[in-house]
């Protein structure tokens, strides 16, 4: 099998995308980071040490999408046109869920996944305080949408 960030010779390369069509694309992914349920709580109430997590953790996420060309060191620089950020409070945990689109010739998943992970961090941050064992977990890309290989959604 041909890999494509990878020439001939082995070298690492980013990928070419300038034949493809620019076309609108989506991608979602999850995450969670898992905690006491006193400490959920504290988010609950923005209760935290450090002040309210989940609104930090969201322009957190925001930036992190916007930089992952930065980061990932074969990712394409894209124009990001939308990026929503969601956490859902459970018992023990809190659910991320960030929906990254563009109108571009390459996809939006690892910005996807940038955005979850950035707001993990950030709330594993704001939580070390009062639980320095919190778990990070569960990062998924669970949809993408647009592009040549067409629309996908995860099975459960």
């Amino acid at each position: 099998m041909k890999l494509s960030h990878v020439d001939e010779t082995g070298t690492a390369q980013m990928v070419d995308v300038g034949d493809k069509d620019v076309t609108k694309r989506r991608a979602v992914a999850t995450g969670t980071i898992t905690t006491r349920p006193e400490v959920i709580d504290m988010i609950a109430q923005a209760g935290l040490p450090k002040g309210d997590a989940l609104p930090v953790a969201r322009i957190a996420a925001v930036m992190g999408a916007k930089r992952t060309s930065d980061l990932i060191p074969l990712c394409h620089p894209l124009p990001l046109t939308g990026i929503d950020v969601d956490f859902e409070l459970r018992p023990d945990a809190v659910a991320i869920s960030a929906a990254v689109k563009t109108v571009s010739k390459t996809g939006v998943e690892m910005e996807a996944l940038t955005a979850v992970t950035t707001a993990a961090l950030t709330i594993f941050d704001m939580i070390k305080a009062v639980d320095n064992q919190a778990v990070i977990g569960e990062v998924k890309v669970i949809e993408k949408s647009g592009g040549r290989s067409g629309d996908w959604t995860r099975e459960s």
